[in-house]
């Protein structure tokens, strides 16, 4: 029996959705409205507001040109010192933060008040990294290996508190975090990796390792598909990475009896839909 499954988990999760919700919400109430970064790593969706008059702040050095406006803080979050900076304009601000990475804030604020060391595994270029690392008051780095690990030197009687990116591999945190045991005496684990993480690439592992072939769709800059790709290449030998449907190597399905689709949480329904059905017809074609 040849069949096309798609991961129940693949699409938005709960933080983007909110926050693309938000924007479309503002867009339609006019005005001028800005998001901090691209609202998601997902060129349709961030290419639609801008039809819709959603313009894009690139980075820190335009912020003191946009005043008069309404500027929305990305699912990612920002540095505390964003919100100071915007605070002194005249701009309205919508936080559309994720829940999940507002309490990694709140964690590693209070913790670092405390006098504790940070320690962040997540990739150190992500938005929502640079913005967990902002609202530490300390001393704060970021790994994301065993290399970087062995580039930290803590001093006897140093407390450490341990937090993730809400994307990051569940397997390779506890992995670092067990290294990290080892060396420090005091130490706080908190596992900051967010449920809907944990499932999404936990289905996917299983899925692929169940299917001929495997699709991956999501935007190129985001790192949770980045991650679920790495997951099912592992699993899969014949997985495709794709953004949207003209990406799909319909080709490579010819030869294949089941194909297995996930998607990274940046993703529209109406892409893995598309995606859905072109897999479908193929294999049917085929049949």
């Amino acid at each position: 029996m040849k069949e096309v499954k798609l991961a129940e988990s693949a699409g938005f999760c709960f933080g983007v959705k909110r926050a693309v919700d938000m924007v479309y919400k503002e867009a339609e109430a006019g005005g001028r409205i800005y998001t901090y970064g691209p609202i998601i790593h997902n060129e349709e969706v961030v290419n639609d507001l801008k039809a819709k008059g959603v313009s894009v702040i690139k980075n820190e050095d335009e912020l003191d040109n946009v005043s008069d406006a309404a500027v929305i803080i990305r699912s990612h979050g920002v540095p505390r010192e964003i919100y100071t900076r915007l605070e002194k304009n005249n701009v309205r601000i919508i936080d559309a933060t994720c829940p999940f990475v507002k309490k990694i804030h709140r964690t590693v604020d209070k913790h670092s008040l405390d006098g504790e060391t940070i320690v962040i595994i997540g990739n150190p270029d992500h938005p929502e990294v640079i913005g967990i690392k902002g609202w530490c008051n300390g001393t704060a780095y970021v790994v994301s290996s065993k290399k970087d690990l062995e580039k930290l030197h803590f001093s006897d009687g140093e407390k450490v508190c341990i937090v993730a990116q809400t994307t990051y591999n569940i397997n390779n945190f506890e992995e670092l975090v067990e290294i990290l045991r080892k060396r420090v005496y005091d130490i706080i684990a908190v596992n900051t990796i967010c449920n809907a993480t944990e499932e999404r690439q936990t289905e996917a592992k299983s899925l692929a390792s169940e299917s001929d072939a495997m699709i991956v769709i999501g935007g190129r800059q985001s790192s949770n598909t980045q991650k679920l790709y790495q997951i099912c290449k592992n699993e899969c030998e014949c997985t495709q990475y794709i953004q949207t449907l003209s990406d799909l190597k319909l080709e490579d399905l010819e030869s294949v009896r089941s194909v297995g689709i996930t998607a990274g949480a940046s993703t529209p329904n109406k892409i893995i839909e598309e995606v859905w059905q072109a897999c479908q017809k193929k294999i049917l074609q085929n049949y």
